[in-house]
């Protein structure tokens, strides 16, 4: 059978999908992806596997792929981080057999891609040899530039290459934590017009609404949710279910689809978001238990404690008629924090934007007066320790954190960051390091020993023309000594 390319792989491939729930790390396991699927998702990709790994780990590829048969998990895209175009096909082939197309993903600014260096530029020769070798499809997923003429450019250059399916995440690669901003969805809406393969919307999904929306605006013929997701998996359905609803559904499909514990807690941390702020001890309960049945303890909990606040309030299809009706519930959230919703992350400070920098690294001592300054947790003064140093306490008890009985560090002469007690420059290491190299000097405070390196180079390159003299010498023969005698050389 030929393979699918362009429109008719979207639609006979992948059946027309509209609803796509996005490649994440560590965070799109089969559990979730079965969860999604049940509440409108049309599409899954796996979560973004690191090529070099997947092919020489078979543990690897059997944790994250070679899982037992489930025909309701398709249509299915494997998406793969990779640097080295033959590395990419290698593990494409070995993972061929097991979905309806590969994924490059080309724009990740995740460590895991970092690691596997996984390009944000150009790279159409792996696209290339990835199209002459497969028997399935290959697609790629970008993030724009700033300029909306070259991600096309881009764009189309993939298209060339072989390339049969685009998804358009609309933020560049700058984007993210704090500064993850709005995504553009003018940068996809001209992707869509320039190329003739069919193109995914990523970026800005919080409803359904929002989904509909965006396929109004750029013309694309599917929409990717990441985060909006993973706060509410019944995004696509329209639906805002109660958290413990999907909670308990998703739990047990774990229980019948094994993943690691870590990506459970990881989905109960996002699915609680909201109700985790008021409940906060719960909150580290869930952070400290080790198995799945305690995770699903703490769950319950969480759900008991709802139910309570429910009980006092209005039940949850109240609450959204009372929405409907135009009154809001407190804390600034469109529903009662027991609700699936949006989670929108706060951006940098306004400071920052003032400025007009990036937010970097901080002074130490600004940073411990914001963490002295910082509230307890639940707002309650009786613990003065901010929430960082509350999480150290747990784990490492005998640690004092008193601020009034620790040490006050001097600076250093040149960054303000501390300098080593027994510097000789009286500078942090990195400052010493610099001179040290410049000058060629010693700091054995730092253990930084360039001087005495330096001369111990020049002492050995100048010892290595002995072993040339001594080899002339012997040649001559032994020198006489007084009355004729051979003088003893040592």
């Amino acid at each position: 059978m030929a393979k699918l390319e362009g429109l008719e792989f979207w639609r006979l491939g992948l059946r027309g999908a509209r609803h796509v729930v996005a490649p994440m790390v560590d965070q799109s396991e089969l559990a979730w992806r079965l969860l999604s699927r049940r509440h409108g998702a049309q599409l899954c990709y796996t979560p973004m596997l690191h090529a070099q790994v997947f092919v020489r780990d078979a543990n690897y590829r059997k944790e994250n792929l070679y899982c037992d048969v489930c025909p309701e998990d398709r249509p299915l895209i494997v998406q793969f981080c990779a640097n080295d175009p033959e590395v990419f096909v290698k593990a494409a082939l070995l993972a061929q057999d097991h979905c309806d197309a590969i994924d490059l993903n080309l724009g990740c600014p995740q460590m895991i891609a970092k690691r596997g260096e996984a390009p944000a530029g150009p790279r159409w020769e792996t696209v290339l040899l990835a199209h002459e070798k497969l028997s399935v499809p290959i697609t790629c997923k970008i993030r724009v530039f700033p300029e909306i003429a070259k991600t096309v450019k881009y764009a189309q250059l993939l298209e060339r290459a072989g390339c049969q399916l685009l998804t358009v995440h609309g933020r560049t690669k700058e984007q993210k934590g704090p500064l993850t901003g709005v995504a553009s969805w003018e940068h996809i809406k001209a992707v869509r017009k320039a190329v003739g393969i069919p193109v995914f919307a990523n970026g800005n999904i919080q409803y359904l609404g929002d989904v509909e929306r965006c396929i109004r605006e750029t013309g694309a013929h599917g929409v990717m949710s990441a985060e909006g997701n993973l706060h509410n998996p019944a995004l696509f359905e329209g639906r805002n279910p109660a958290v413990w609803e999907v909670a308990e559904e998703y739990l047990d499909l774990v229980r019948r689809h094994p993943c690691p514990l870590a990506s459970v807690r990881a989905h109960l941390f996002k699915l609680w978001h909201h109700t985790l702020q008021v409940h906060r001890r719960l909150r580290e309960e869930l952070a400290k238990v080790k198995t799945l049945e305690g995770l699903a303890d703490v769950s319950r909990e969480l759900k008991l404690r709802c139910q309570a606040s429910a009980a006092v309030g209005p039940a949850p299809q109240e609450e959204m008629a009372l929405q409907q009706e135009g009154s809001r519930p407190p804390g600034g959230l469109p529903f009662f924090h027991w609700i699936c919703q949006p989670y929108v992350r706060p951006g940098p400070k306004e400071g920052s934007k003032e400025n007009g920098s990036q937010p970097g690294k901080r002074a130490l001592e600004e940073e411990e007066e914001e963490e002295e300054e910082e509230p307890a947790q639940g707002g309650s003064h009786a613990n003065p320790l901010s929430k960082n140093k509350q999480k150290k306490k747990l784990r490492n008890p005998s640690k004092n954190f008193d601020p009034s009985l620790k040490p006050k560090y001097a600076k250093c002469d040149q960054c303000g960051n501390p300098k080593g007690n027994k510097c000789v420059f009286n500078l942090c290491r990195g400052c010493c390091k610099k001179r040290a190299f410049k000058e060629t000097a010693d700091c054995p405070g730092h253990g930084l020993l360039f001087k005495t390196k330096s001369e111990k180079s020049h002492a050995w390159k100048g010892g290595r023309a002995r072993p040339q003299e001594l080899q002339q010498r012997r040649e001559a023969g032994p020198p006489e000594g007084p009355a004729g005698l051979p003088e003893a050389v040592g």
